[in-house]
C-alpha cells in the first residue's frame, strides 16, 4: 500500500512537474512579448476584453446555433465517452468513424465531462473564453510584426469582430481552429525573425510544430499553415549562409507538427486497414458510396453560398427544387431537360444512386467540355470571391438571400452592413501590409491566405465559414493600419 501511494505520489508529482514545464515554456514565449503592453495599458485591455466577452456571451445566449456538424461531433465524443469508441451511432449500434479527426471530438469530450454529457451551452462559454485569448495572441502576433500601438487596435478589432465572435456560438471547430492557428502564425513568425538574425531557438520550431499539429487536429486543411512555413524557410534557405540552421528549423517543424498525428494514422489502419493520416474528403467511412459524379456536376456551375443550402445540402435526403438552379447551371435547352429530368428522379427517391450519378457525370464532363476557362478560372474565382466578401450572417435568424431587399429589408439593410464591415477589416489588413515591410514573416503569413483562397476555389461547396482560419492574420495586418512605423506609443 505504502508503495502504491508513493508511486502515485510521484506520478502525480511527474505530472504537475511536466505541466508546470509546459506552463513556464507557455509563458516565456508567449506571455512576455505582450505582458508589459498590457501593464502599460491596463485599463485599455480591462475595458477591451470585457467588450469582447460581452459580445460574445451576446451571441452564446442570444443566438446560439446547435446543429448539423455540431450532432455529429457530440455523438462522436459521448460514444467515446460512454463506449471508448471513436464512432457514430447507427441503428442503436455505435460503430467506429474516420469522417472527422479527433481534435474538437476530445475538446467535447472534455467539456461534457466536466459540466454533463450535451451541455452545450457550457461549450459555448469556454469557447467565448478562448476566443478572447485568441484576441491576445493576435495582438502578440501584430506587436512581432510591427509595433505596440498595432497591437492594441489589432486586440480591439479582434475583440470586437462579430465575424468570429459569432462562431463561439456555434459548437463547431472554428473557434478552436482559430485559436491553435494563431499561435502557430505567432511562434512561426518568431523563429522566422530568429532565423533572420542569424540565431535559431529550438523552442520556438517545436512550439510552432506542436501548435500546428493541434490545428491540424481540428481542421486537416489547416496543414496548409506548414506549408506557407516551409515556403518561408526555403527562401530563408537562399537568402542566409546557415542552412545548418534552416534545415534544423524545418526538420523540428515538421516532426513535432506531424508526429502527433501517427496515432490516429495508425488507429485507422488497425479498424479501417486503410492508411489514412487525416480524414477523409468528403466525410465518408471505408465502403460509403460518394456520389463523385454529382459533386464533380456541382463544381461546373456552383459559386455561392445560397446554391449550397439549396441543393448541396439536400443530397442525399431532401427534395431539390429545380427552381433554385441558377441559370449558369445549365449550356442550351438539351441539357436543361436532361438535369431536370435528373432532379425529378432523385426527387422521386431522395437518394443517388451509381446509375443516377454517372449521368451527373456525363452531364459534368459536356459542361466542363464546353468551357475549360469557366471551369478552371472563373468559376474557382467566383466562388473564393463569395466566401470573403459575403456578409457572414450564415448562422444567424437572415435569409441567405440577403440582396432580396423587396422581401425583408430589415434583414436585407443588416447584412448590407455587414458586408461592408468585412470588406473594411480586408482593406484594412490590406493597408496595413502595404504600410509595414513585413519580410520573411509577410511572406509566410501572405503566402498562407494565398495557398488557403487557392485551395478553397478548388471546392465544390464556398462556405463563408472557411475563410475564418486567414483572420487572425488578417486582424494583426488591420492592427498596422492604425499605426506609424516609427511609432510604439
Amino acid at each position: 500500500m505504502r508503495q502504491g501511494a508513493a508511486g502515485q505520489l510521484a506520478s502525480t508529482r511527474g505530472t504537475i512537474t511536466v505541466v508546470h514545464l509546459r506552463a513556464r515554456l507557455y509563458t516565456s514565449y508567449f506571455m512576455k512579448t505582450i505582458i508589459a503592453l498590457v501593464r502599460r495599458n491596463w485599463l485599455f485591455f480591462l475595458l477591451a476584453t470585457a467588450a469582447a466577452l460581452a459580445l460574445r456571451f451576446i451571441f452564446v445566449f442570444r443566438f446560439p446555433h446547435i446543429a448539423g456538424d455540431t450532432l455529429v461531433y457530440g455523438d462522436i465524443a459521448k460514444n467515446w465517452l460512454d463506449h471508448g469508441i471513436f464512432g457514430l451511432t447507427d441503428n442503436g449500434l455505435v460503430r467506429p468513424t474516420l469522417i472527422r479527426l479527433p481534435g474538437y471530438p476530445a475538446f467535447l469530450a472534455a467539456v461534457f465531462t466536466i459540466f454533463g454529457r450535451e451541455h452545450y451551452t457550457a461549450v459555448m462559454v469556454v469557447q467565448a473564453l478562448i476566443d478572447t485569448n485568441t484576441c491576445l495572441v493576435i495582438a502578440a502576433l501584430a506587436l512581432e510584426l510591427m509595433n505596440e500601438r498595432a497591437a492594441k487596435a489589432a486586440y480591439l478589432l479582434a475583440a470586437l469582430c462579430p465575424f468570429t465572435a459569432n462562431y463561439v456560438a456555434a459548437p463547431l471547430s472554428e473557434t478552436l481552429s482559430l485559436c491553435c492557428l494563431a499561435h502557430a502564425f505567432y511562434y512561426g513568425v518568431r523563429g522566422l525573425k530568429t532565423l533572420e538574425q542569424g540565431t535559431l531557438q529550438r523552442r520556438l520550431w517545436i512550439l510552432a510544430g506542436l501548435w500546428s499539429a493541434a490545428a491540424i487536429f481540428m481542421r486537416p486543411d489547416n496543414g496548409l499553415v506548414l506549408a506557407a512555413l516551409g515556403l518561408a524557410i526555403l527562401i530563408l534557405f537562399f537568402r542566409k549562409p546557415q542552412k545548418s540552421q534552416m534545415e534544423l528549423a524545418s526538420v523540428l517543424l515538421a516532426v513535432t507538427s506531424l508526429a502527433p498525428l501517427a496515432p490516429w494514422a495508425v488507429r485507422n489502419w488497425h479498424v479501417f486497414h486503410l492508411w489514412q493520416p487525416l480524414s477523409s474528403r468528403y466525410a465518408n467511412d471505408p465502403g460509403e458510396f460518394v456520389p463523385h459524379g454529382f459533386d464533380h456536376w456541382v463544381k461546373t456551375w456552383m459559386v455561392d453560398y445560397v446554391s449550397v443550402e439549396d441543393v448541396y445540402w439536400h443530397v442525399s435526403g431532401e427534395p431539390v427544387n429545380s427552381q433554385d438552379l441558377p441559370e449558369r447551371a445549365f449550356d442550351g435547352l438539351p441539357e436543361y431537360q436532361k438535369t431536370l429530368d435528373l432532379i425529378s428522379r432523385y426527387n422521386q427517391q431522395l437518394f443517388i444512386d451509381p446509375d443516377m450519378d454517372a449521368e451527373f457525370a456525363q452531364i459534368a464532363n459536356a459542361r466542363v467540355e464546353h468551357s475549360r476557362l469557366r471551369y478552371t478560372i472563373w468559376l474557382p474565382f467566383l466562388r473564393t470571391a463569395d466566401m470573403w466578401l459575403r456578409p457572414r450572417t450564415e448562422i444567424l435568424n437572415v435569409d441567405t438571400r440577403w440582396w432580396d431587399f423587396e422581401s425583408h429589408i430589415k434583414e436585407s439593410t443588416f447584412a448590407l452592413v455587414w458586408a461592408g464591415l468585412n470588406l473594411l477589416y480586408i482593406l484594412l489588413a490590406f493597408r496595413g501590409w502595404l504600410q509595414w515591410r513585413l519580410g520573411v514573416a509577410g511572406i509566410f503569413l501572405i503566402s498562407f491566405i494565398l495557398l488557403r483562397s487557392i485551395f478553397l476555389s478548388s471546392l465544390e461547396n464556398p462556405e463563408p465559414r472557411y475563410v475564418l482560419e486567414c483572420f487572425p492574420i488578417l486582424l494583426a495586418l488591420a492592427g498596422g493600419a492604425f499605426a506609424r512605423k516609427h511609432s510604439t506609443q
